[in-house]
């Protein structure tokens, strides 16, 4: 795996099955697999197509149920660890529902999937916290 990229709330883009931009670029296979799981573990209500699967990394123009990523690039920000009034609301609500998810993905991944999700999306607070990581563009 390559540089970490972490995301506005602390995903690390760079471990997600669903992050394409090089070097990350994913078989039709590994996104038509990751698309599958996100129905079986219940991000999504049906199997969606491998480009809608496909991630290039946040922007305001793709849907944040939390409002992190607006939040961050208002206040000029790499994410939400570097913001001076960290942790808020929104940040302890996504990471409240993002651990939500963590028994349905143990439950429909196989070990290696699960340690893949569990580094790009249950590590948010630690990836936040260490404020090493890449900036996500």
């Amino acid at each position: 795996m390559g540089k970490r990229v972490i995301a506005a709330c602390g995903n690390d883009c760079a471990a997600c099955p669903r992050y394409v931009l090089p070097p990350y670029e994913k078989t039709a296979h590994q996104l038509r697999r990751t698309a599958q799981l996100w129905k079986e573990i219940g991000y999504r209500d049906r199997v969606v197509s491998e480009e809608e699967i496909a991630c290039t990394g946040c922007s305001e123009s793709n849907r944040c149920r939390y409002d992190i990523v607006r939040c961050v690039r208002e206040k000029g920000l790499d994410n939400c660890g570097s913001c001076g009034e960290y942790p808020c609301g929104k940040i302890l609500g996504c990471f409240e529902r993002t651990m939500e998810f963590e028994p349905a993905c143990r439950a429909a991944c196989t070990d290696e999937e699960y340690a893949v999700l569990a580094r790009a999306f249950f590590e948010k607070r630690r990836n936040l916290e260490a404020r090493d990581g890449d900036r996500q563009d």
